[in-house]
């Protein structure tokens, strides 16, 4: 537990930055049509590759004792392959509603 406070503490505008970010996405994403979302899924598989690859920098530089980073680098990476996947399957179903039917 001290270690979580310790790490909050040293990471403290970090927290309120993905506390802001999180709100910001809610609201962004809520207000967007129904018709703009598979295209917007195209571009979050973009910024999910930049998350997976971030992820990989973080595993790679976390001490391998340190067991909250790497959990954290874990659930990070886990999130990011979610997403990229959902988000290609959404976009090959929207490009096949385009192909013409034989």
């Amino acid at each position: 537990m001290d270690a979580l406070l310790d790490f909050l503490r040293e990471n403290i505008l970090s927290v309120y930055l993905l506390i802001f970010t999180i709100f910001l996405g809610f609201e962004l994403i809520s207000k967007v049509p129904s018709v703009l979302h598979t295209p917007l899924m195209s571009g979050a598989n973009a910024i999910s590759g930049i998350v997976m690859v971030g992820s990989i920098i973080f595993l790679r530089l976390a001490d391998p004792g340190d067991y909250f980073s790497l959990a954290l680098g874990s659930i990070a990476m886990i999130m990011a392959v979610i997403n990229i996947v959902g988000g290609f399957a959404v976009t090959n179903r929207m490009l096949s509603m385009f192909k013409k039917k034989k």
